[in-house]
């Protein structure tokens, strides 16, 4: 009788959790040394899903020290990044590769 209990209520529970939705995902290219687009609007408060993508000859690091992000991208490969919930405002990202190719997330 016991097992019968715990089973309904596993089930029960089971049935009364939230679905989990994915993160909504964001495309961002590496192409001739920009980051296309270079401005990419996210929402506020929400974790998102960052694919990047190396259309380049040679390897580039995706960054961010304001979002604490760091991962190479081999040319012709792409990467999967999570960010937030972030803040409202701007936060910058870059190739550590290439210093002056940089990138924004703008927050709202």
């Amino acid at each position: 009788m016991r097992r019968v209990a715990i089973t309904a209520l596993v089930f029960a529970l089971a049935l009364a959790a939230p679905a989990v939705a994915d993160p909504p995902a964001f495309q961002i290219s590496l192409k001739n040394g920009e980051f296309v687009p270079s401005e990419v609007q996210i929402p506020a408060g929400v974790k998102v899903k960052l694919v990047v993508r190396n259309d380049n000859k040679t390897p580039s690091e995706f960054e961010s020290n304001q979002f604490h992000r760091e991962k190479v991208v081999g040319p012709g490969q792409e990467i999967t990044v999570f960010v937030g919930p972030l803040d409202a405002g701007s936060y910058e990202f870059f190739d550590d590769f290439h210093p002056s190719t940089r990138g924004r997330l703008i927050v709202k």
